[in-house]
C-alpha cells in the first residue's frame, strides 16, 4: 500500500446529477421498506418470506397491478443504486486525499467505523434491516483497494461479482428444489416467533423490540452476509463510473449515461421481468441478480432525463436535498415508519391490517414529502444534514490550541 499518493486530475465542484441520483435512491428504498412496515410481523416477516407481492395475472385488480408495479420497479434496484453511490462517493474522497497529499486510507477506517456504530445504533433501536453496517465492513476492503493497482481491483471485482453470482444460482436451486419436495405448509425460519412477532410489532413496547432485535441478531443481519460479494463488486463498480466520468456534464458523461440508460433496460426489464414471473423460487435472483442491472439502467435514465430538463426543476431541488442530507433521510424515513407503522405509535400496519395497498404507497409518498421539504428547510440553514454534521464533528481532526 503506497503511504503517499500522486496527485490526480479531478474536479472539486459538486456533481449534481449525484445529488439527485442518491435522493432518488433513499426514496426508492424507501419504496421496499415500507412493505415491511406495514406488514404484520414487520422485520420478522422478511425472514419468514411473507412479504411476496400479489398475483396480478391470477387476480387482475387495479390494486394489484399497482402494489406489483410499485414492487416491481423498486425491490433490489435502488438499493443497488445507493450501493453504487457509496463506492462514487468513496473514489471522491480518496481523490480528496490525494489532491491534498495525505496517505491513503488515512482517518477513512475511522470513518468507517463511525459508520458502523452509526448501523448498529440504527439496527438495535429503529430497524432490523439497516445497510450501514454492511457499508462500513465493505468500505474498509474497498478503500484498502483504492490504493492498489487497476489490475487489482478489476480482479476483485469480477472474483467478487463472480462469485456472488455462483452463490445466487446455487440459492436459486435450493429454493426451488425444496419447494418442489415440501408440502404447502412453512418450514425453517418461517417456524419462529411467527405470531409473537405479529403481537410485538403490533401492541408490544420499544424496549421489548430492541430486545427482539439483538436476540435474533444472527438472522436479521444475515442479508450483508448473503450479499457481501455483491457489495463489493458494486462499490468497485461505482469507483470505475466515477474515474470515466459517468456522472459529470462532459460529452464523455452523456455519453456513458445513454449506455447505461440503453443496457440497463434493455437487458434488466426482461430479466427481471421473467424473475418475478417466475414467482418466490426467483426471488433470490430477481433481488441479488437481476436488481442491480436494472439499477444501472436508473442511473443512465435518471442521468438523460436531468441533461434534457425532463424532470422539473421542483423535483430536482426535492431529490437533491434528500441527497444531500442521504444519511439522515435514511435514518428518519425508517424512524418516521416505525412510529407510523408499530404500536408503539399510531399502529397503522395493525390499524389497517388487509385493507389493501393503497395506504402503503400513500405512506410511502407521504414520508417522501416531509423529508424532501425537510431537507430542503435543513440546507436553507444549514451545509450539511444533522447526521452528516455529527459525522464530519466526531471525525474532523482536533485543533491544538496554543501553547
Amino acid at each position: 500500500m503506497a503511504d503517499t499518493l500522486a496527485p490526480v486530475v479531478r474536479t472539486t465542484t459538486r456533481l449534481p446529477l449525484l445529488d439527485v441520483l442518491r435522493g432518488a435512491a433513499i426514496l426508492g428504498t424507501l419504496m421496499t421498506n415500507v412493505w415491511i412496515f406495514a406488514s404484520p410481523g414487520s422485520e420478522w416477516n422478511v425472514v419468514r418470506g411473507g412479504l411476496g407481492a400479489p398475483d396480478p395475472i391470477a387476480d387482475p385488480s387495479a390494486a394489484n397491478i399497482a402494489e406489483t408495479a410499485f414492487r416491481f420497479l423498486a425491490d433490489g434496484k435502488f438499493l443497488a443504486l445507493l450501493t453504487i453511490l457509496f463506492g462514487v462517493g468513496l473514489a471522491i474522497q480518496f481523490d480528496s486525499a490525494a489532491r491534498r497529499g495525505e496517505p491513503w486510507p488515512g482517518r477513512y477506517p475511522k470513518r468507517a467505523a463511525f459508520l458502523f456504530v452509526e448501523g448498529t445504533v440504527h439496527f438495535a433501536l429503529v430497524f432490523a434491516w439497516d445497510v450501514l453496517m454492511g457499508y462500513a465492513v465493505t468500505a474498509l476492503l474497498v478503500a484498502r483497494l483504492l490504493a492498489r493497482s487497476e489490475k487489482v481491483r478489476r480482479v476483485a471485482l469480477w472474483t467478487a461479482g463472480g462469485l456472488h453470482l455462483a452463490l445466487v444460482a446455487l440459492a436459486t436451486l435450493a429454493t426451488a428444489g425444496s419447494s418442489d419436495s415440501s408440502d404447502s405448509s412453512p418450514t425453517g425460519p418461517a417456524e419462529g416467533p411467527g405470531q409473537a412477532a405479529v403481537d410485538l410489532y403490533a401492541h408490544g413496547s420499544w424496549p421489548a423490540q430492541v430486545a427482539f432485535r439483538l436476540e435474533h441478531f444472527l438472522i436479521l443481519r444475515i442479508e450483508p452476509v448473503f450479499s457481501f460479494g455483491l457489495l463489493v463488486f458494486l462499490f468497485l463498480l461505482g469507483v470505475r463510473l466515477h474515474r470515466a466520468g459517468a456522472f459529470t456534464a462532459t460529452a464523455d458523461g452523456r455519453r456513458i449515461r445513454s449506455r447505461l440508460a440503453a443496457w440497463g433496460l434493455g437487458l434488466g426489464l426482461p430479466l427481471n421481468a421473467a424473475a418475478t414471473l417466475g414467482g418466490e423460487d426467483f426471488f433470490v435472483l430477481a433481488r441479488y441478480g437481476a436488481a442491480p442491472l436494472l439499477a444501472l439502467g436508473y442511473i443512465g435514465l435518471i442521468g438523460i432525463a436531468l441533461d434534457r430538463l425532463w424532470i422539473p426543476a421542483a423535483a430536482t431541488r426535492a431529490l437533491g436535498s434528500v441527497g444531500r442530507t442521504a444519511l439522515s433521510c435514511y435514518v428518519a424515513q425508517n424512524l418516521l415508519c416505525m412510529l407510523l407503522c408499530y404500536g408503539i405509535g399510531l399502529g397503522l400496519a395493525h390499524r389497517l391490517a388487509g385493507s389493501g395497498p393503497w395506504w402503503v404507497m400513500g405512506l410511502w409518498a407521504g414520508v417522501s414529502l416531509v423529508l424532501a421539504a425537510g431537507s430542503w428547510l435543513w440546507l436553507r440553514r444549514f451545509d450539511r444534514g444533522p447526521l452528516e454534521a455529527l459525522q464530519h464533528a466526531a471525525l474532523s481532526p482536533r485543533r491544538r490550541s496554543p501553547a
